[in-house]
């Protein structure tokens, strides 16, 4: 189990956003599917502490999420946001920003193949690359800090058809060639399933395999 979500409630602006949600997510591949606004960002929200839930438990590895550091746990669960959102300077600069925080040195080179980027990329301006482009820095940078979990939120929303197939094709090479599991938050039920093992459905504050949400 690499995490469990134990009656877990969230609220926003007085709207119950999840609802009594327990859940167990597996280490490999997982995607959450939804309507929008069923709470699915949150969730991967909660799993790096992002967001505390108002009421219930979050677990790591069996602990209690709050037994870790914050920011040690955020480098171990990497976040990848839907929209990219690059620092000011290179690409080799915003993707070595969390190493140097740690006082580490980064293999740019390494992080940028690995996220399906020529290491020609690394001395460009990060805000003068496309979209497609930017979303792949961005992954870089959580590959970066060798995170074991990498939760994606939406990561091809804002691309064409060509830059989703580039990216999803990034993701299932990661698989093979490293260890990390992946969450993914998606609302294309076609794409949780050429890219998880597991699929499971948000809907009225409650979590459901997709066979179980198709037989309701």
């Amino acid at each position: 189990m690499l995490f469990a979500l134990e009656n877990v409630s969230y609220a926003r602006a007085g709207r119950t956003v999840l609802g009594n949600v327990s859940v167990e997510l597996d280490e490999g591949a997982t995607a959450l599917v939804g309507p929008s606004g069923a709470g699915k960002s949150t969730l991967l929200r909660l799993l790096n502490r992002l967001a505390d839930p108002d009421e219930g438990t979050v677990r790591y590895q069996s602990r209690h999420i709050h037994e870790y550091d914050v920011l040690a746990l955020r480098r171990e669960v990497g976040l990848v946001a839907q929209l990219p959102a690059l620092l000011p300077g290179t690409v080799a600069e915003n993707v070595s920003y969390g190493p140097s925080l740690r006082g580490q040195a980064c293999r740019v080179d390494r992080a940028l193949a690995l996220a399906g980027l020529d290491v020609a990329f690394a001395e460009r301006p990060a805000q003068q690359l496309s979209v497609g482009e930017q979303q792949r820095v961005m992954l870089a940078r959580a590959l970066a800090l060798e995170p074991a979990v990498l939760l994606l939120d939406e990561p091809t929303a804002a691309l064409d058809e060509h830059a989703r197939d580039a990216v999803e094709q990034t993701l299932l090479d990661l698989r093979s060639e490293l260890s990390a599991s992946l969450i993914l938050v998606t609302h294309d039920q076609a794409q949780a399933r050429r890219l998880a093992d597991r699929i499971l459905v948000l809907e009225d504050g409650r979590i459901r395999t997709l066979d179980q949400a198709r037989r309701s």
